[in-house]
């Protein structure tokens, strides 16, 4: 978990999923397969605060880097996942530069941000100094703004610029559903993942995005310069290795 921030920054290709499901057992065999990160959907999956407390209670016990889309970016959202482990938010729909001051001010200690407690899991049940928590703090929380909508294309460049703000994600599908469409290869989405790659370059912030494959990742770098990718989600390689072994027996007989 140390160094994933650092690593963002130094532009390293970094592998990783959203996982929708909310089970220990997920965590513990994704922390063997060589990923370096999974994404807890609490946005779009069911996750409710006991359950992403136990993911994130063995996460940090394997000291496996584990981000949070939260729900929201109320401070309380971005707040409980910080204290109960996660190295990193992920916060959805990220409009403009004030949005993305907010978020960074939520996840961060000092003057109207993170609320500071010594009794968290992050914080070591009380057996950390503060100058050590607030230090690591520092180097380990990443803040990451979604970019999913035409507002967040528009002001692509203030959100980049804002200090504190690690990457910034952008959203294809819902991007592609904003501009009209229902596929996710019209001019109008590769222009905005241009555009917003070019602020993201501009202000030295990893560049990231959902990708349904490793194909389609390596397209996407080459050609927008996208550094870090959550893959697909555990239920779609479930359902691809599901039906690769269905239509493999029953081709056996034909």
């Amino acid at each position: 978990m140390a160094d994933l921030r650092s690593r963002m920054a130094a532009g390293v290709m970094l592998a990783g999923t959203f996982l929708k499901t909310a089970s220990i057992d997920i965590i513990e065999v994704m922390a063997k397969s060589g990923l370096d990160f999974v994404c807890l959907d609490a946005e779009h999956a069911p996750f409710d605060r006991a359950r992403l407390d136990a993911c994130l209670a063995v996460a940090r016990a394997l000291d496996f880097p584990v981000l949070v889309r939260v729900p929201s970016a109320l401070p309380q959202d971005i707040l409980q996942v910080l204290d109960a482990g996660a190295v990193g938010v992920v916060v959805p729909h990220v409009m403009d530069g004030d949005a993305a001051a907010a978020i960074a001010k939520a996840s961060r200690f000092g003057p109207g941000g993170r609320g500071y407690a010594g009794s968290t899991r992050w914080a070591g049940y009380t057996t950390r100094s503060m100058p050590e928590l607030l230090e690591q703090s520092k180097t380990e929380t990443i803040v990451i703004a979604q970019i999913e909508d035409i507002e967040g294309v528009d002001n692509a460049d203030a959100i980049a610029a804002t200090k504190g703000i690690d990457g910034i994600f952008l959203g294809p599908a819902d991007l592609s559903v904003a501009y009209g469409h229902d596929h996710q290869t019209s001019e109008d989405l590769m222009r905005a993942i241009e555009r917003v790659g070019m602020a993201a370059k501009a202000h030295g912030k990893t560049y990231m995005t959902f990708t349904p494959n490793v194909a389609k990742s390596a397209e996407w770098y080459e050609r927008f310069g996208f550094t870090m990718f959550f893959v697909a989600s555990e239920h779609s390689w479930m359902l691809q290795g599901a039906k690769s072994v269905a239509e493999g027996v029953h081709a056996i007989k034909a």
